[in-house]
């Protein structure tokens, strides 16, 4: 019984998912969990996809500094995209934001920028699925080919982005 349940559940799970986006659908937010290894996209505060992701060599804590392979956390802006990225496509987070700057100032350090969602990286020997189980990135959020496809649609400049712990 337990198992037929589960089934289902699963099954209704997979077809939700499926169905969620719509031809022309785009989205309002989209929410990181670097824990996680998560990208969710909303619309009006409805789930409609979420994604697995790759970052930076060094995940936990919040960017400080130009090189140190952490992504950033914090409130930001898709603010462009880019076409003829060096992995495959890439949409920009507006990192570093004033509070960003301000403390790298403070320390007397850089803050580094060219944070981006993008696609693989076409030099790794990997499958874009195997790819995926590592932090590989220098600090951005790494996605599938495909997946970078279906949020390249997905996405207008302008939308906000929340990286969380």
């Amino acid at each position: 019984m337990f198992r037929h349940l589960l089934v289902l559940l699963l099954l209704v799970s997979a077809s939700v998912q499926a169905n969620a986006i719509k031809p022309g659908q785009k989205v309002d937010l989209v929410v990181v969990n670097k824990a996680e290894a998560q990208m969710q996209v909303f619309y009006r505060g409805e789930l409609i996809k979420s994604y697995r992701i790759a970052m930076g060599d060094n995940p936990k804590g919040h960017k400080l500094k130009e090189g140190d392979q952490r992504t950033p956390q914090g409130r930001y802006l898709l603010d462009f995209k880019k076409a003829d990225s060096a992995y495959y496509r890439s949409i920009h987070i507006s990192y570093p934001n004033d509070e960003d700057i301000l403390r790298a100032k403070a320390l007397g350090i850089s803050p580094g920028g060219a944070i981006m969602i993008h696609g693989q990286d076409p030099k790794s020997p990997l499958s874009a699925e195997e790819a995926q189980k590592y932090n590989w990135t220098n600090g951005c959020i790494a996605v599938t080919n495909r997946d970078m496809d279906e949020l390249w649609q997905l996405i207008d400049p302008g939308t906000p982005i929340e990286i969380w712990p």
